[in-house]
């Protein structure tokens, strides 16, 4: 009975933990813009692939993230400076006004041939796997203790794909609701939000590495040096 409870407890943590994060509600808007001018086929397809892309990051992660990043040398400030330069450029991109090209008609009709597959990048990462995802799933491996804690993890991982997923497929009934206008005032505030996110991860990660004990040791026997 404790090992079923201990077991629920891993499996809402990761819930928990993980769904403020990721935030599909305000992904939606940012989805409905990258994805501009697709069909709702498309859209599903877009959102389903992002959210198969990202349980598959956050699993990798899970599993073999702490090795892949001790073997690089990736700390988790390092990541979530990366992270957040990426989030501050595709904030500015959204806050960017709509300029006209001459060339316009012609990469439109080449869109139409071809369209973007915006499903890994920027959806699944770092929108829905962004640094603070990634960093909250490191975390989770304190808490695992045998293989079954790493199953009601990864349980916890797709439940939060699938209500991601959801929210993502309703995100064009929002659309119909609001209009283009609303939508593009949406746009414009999600993409200002989402470069405020960027410069926060940034502002963290040199937070982590200015404070970091090693760090503030040798700095202060330098100090302390004749």
């Amino acid at each position: 009975m404790s090992n079923v409870v201990h077991l629920w407890a891993i499996f809402l943590g990761t819930v928990i933990g993980l769904l403020p994060i990721i935030n599909p509600l305000a992904s939606a808007p940012t989805f409905l813009a990258i994805t501009e001018g697709d069909d709702e086929p498309r859209r599903r397809e877009q959102a389903l692939k992002g959210c198969l892309y990202m349980i598959v990051i956050l699993v990798s992660t899970l599993i073999g993230g702490t090795v892949i990043m001790n073997f690089f040398g990736i700390s988790i400030p390092g990541l979530r400076i990366a992270g957040g330069i990426m989030m501050t450029g595709i904030g500015l991109s959204m806050l960017a006004p709509h300029k006209n090209d001459p060339h316009e008609k012609t990469e439109v009709s080449e869109a139409a041939l071809r369209k973007m597959d915006i499903s890994f990048s920027p959806l699944a990462m770092p929108m829905l796997s962004g640094p603070g995802s990634i960093a909250v799933t490191l975390g989770f491996t304190s808490l695992a203790t045998g293989w079954i804690d790493y199953v009601a993890i990864i349980a916890g991982i797709i439940c939060v794909a699938f209500l991601t997923y959801l929210v993502l497929r309703l995100s064009g009934k929002l659309a119909g609701l609001i209009g283009p206008v609303g939508l593009n005032a949406m746009t414009k505030i999600m993409g200002f939000l989402i470069m405020c996110i960027g410069v926060q991860f940034v502002v963290n990660g040199v937070l982590a590495i200015a404070t970091d004990p090693e760090l503030l040791r040798g700095i202060k026997a330098v100090l302390m040096t004749p």
